[in-house]
């Protein structure tokens, strides 16, 4: 087992380029399914999930072939369907929550898919249901087996069909979206999720030969086709670690610049950060961020306290509000924290009471943060990161806090984030990997 070791305090200084986006890369990589032909990836992150998954594809009789740093390509044209049923796919499949999207792609272009309960960050109830939902409107069979926990669908004779989602789920919009591809007849996919990420794979799937219309809508039109041909294709940078380091700029009151962020693809993050007080400069595609030595939190028009909370796309992405709330333990006023999506993901906050923070857990969704306004400095303690979002916010809080801290179970960030610590070591930060 590995751990950081932090030695906080340290202020920054440098440019950072963002990897290629996680949650693009598990949709792209599964989707290399639908096609015998060759498809070139670009700007894939070589990080455990992605890796996991294509080591996966692998073993599922798909051609890797590693071209250069992030860049890799895939052809699919012997996969061994029975391999699905293994107990060795069950295992490594059930440690990885991206792979349930293989199903969307087994199941448009053999007719059928398995796949073991999967794992993944442990958040709160992350339900299957859209998913199934969607496949069984095509016209698929589904079947949950709950001694062994494994799925079964099969559906080799779907058809078009309207299809309300319950909910925006992006993975459940992308696995139906890759099923009804190849679907005969036309799909209509309403409530459809409509991230950059999931309008980067309708892209993709379009230059390899499919009808999608509607794309960055929640209306989504698919005219079913026979076959999709090859590719090429590169990750949108991952607006997760964007802003991670706006929020660690901040608190660590550096002055970084962030490289090629594709800022049209980050909605509505840049404006969040500027309601906690956090000034900074689009430079071209680029962020600048210059020192702050303080950052007020903006009240409503009314006075009424801050509230930032997270919402299906344009709306907040729920996987940055872990570093909304530790940017705010070191601002200036007050703020309510409001994940609606995960009932579990504040629950690192203890950690950060134990540093100093002053926050109050209202419940599993809600989290007030009055901040210090930097005149009282965290402090150094031994923490454990219970998912990757939470942990990287922990690491953060390090890298602010007075003295040296240690975050164990650094597993889970090494799942998201890249060479983490080599990176923000560059910049003049002091994470040292030892262990346990």
């Amino acid at each position: 087992m590995m751990e950081f070791e932090v030695v906080g305090g340290h202020r920054l200084r440098g440019d950072i380029t963002p990897q290629g986006a996680k949650n693009e890369a598990l949709q792209i990589l599964c989707a290399v399914m639908m096609t015998p032909e060759r498809v070139v990836i670009e700007n894939i992150p070589e990080i455990v999930d992605c890796l996991q998954l294509i080591d996966l594809l692998g073993r599922l009789g798909v051609e890797v072939e590693k071209l250069g740093t992030g860049k890799y390509a895939f052809r699919a044209a012997n996969i061994d369907v029975e391999y699905m049923k293994t107990e060795d796919y069950r295992r490594r499949a059930s440690k990885l929550r991206g792979s349930v999207m293989l199903l969307g792609p087994m199941l448009g272009r053999f007719g059928v898919g398995y796949m073991p309960k999967p794992g993944g960050d442990k958040i709160g109830r992350r339900r299957l249901d859209t998913h199934f939902i969607g496949f069984e409107k095509l016209g698929a069979r589904f079947n949950f087996d709950t001694g062994s926990s494994f799925f079964t669908v099969e559906g080799r004779d779907m058809r078009g069909a309207y299809i309300l989602l319950d909910e925006a789920s992006v993975t459940g919009t992308a696995n139906v979206v890759m099923a009804a591809v190849l679907t005969p007849g036309f799909t209509t996919i309403y409530n459809a999720a409509c991230e950059p990420y999931l309008q980067q794979l309708c892209k993709m799937l379009n230059r390899m030969g499919a009808k999608i219309s509607g794309i960055g809508s929640n209306l989504l039109t698919i005219e079913g086709v026979e076959r999709l041909g090859g590719t090429e294709h590169r990750m949108l940078p991952d607006m997760i670690e964007v802003g991670s380091f706006i929020g660690m700029a901040a608190l660590t009151r550096s002055e970084i610049t962030i490289k090629d962020v594709s800022y049209p693809d980050l909605g509505i993050i840049p404006e969040q950060f500027r309601r906690m007080g956090i000034h900074f400069e689009q430079r071209g595609d680029d962020i600048y961020i210059p020192e702050q030595e303080q950052y007020t939190i903006e009240s409503f028009i009314d006075g009424s306290i801050m509230t930032i909370a997270d919402a299906p796309w344009p709306g907040l992405t729920p996987d940055l509000l872990s570093i909304f709330l530790v940017v705010a333990t070191q601002a200036k006023g007050a703020v309510l924290i409001h994940q609606k999506m995960f009932e579990s993901r504040l629950f690192f906050v203890d950690k950060l009471i134990d540093m100093g923070a002053q926050i109050i857990l209202c419940d599993p969704h809600r989290a007030t943060v009055i901040g210090h306004g930097h005149s009282v400095r965290l402090r150094a303690t031994t923490m454990s990161s219970p998912d990757i979002r939470a942990g990287v916010a922990l690491l953060l809080a390090a890298m602010s806090a007075k003295g040296v801290s240690r975050i164990q179970n650094v597993e889970q960030i090494d799942r998201g984030y890249q060479n983490i610590d080599l990176r923000l070591n560059a910049l003049g930060a002091e994470i040292r990997r030892v262990t346990e």
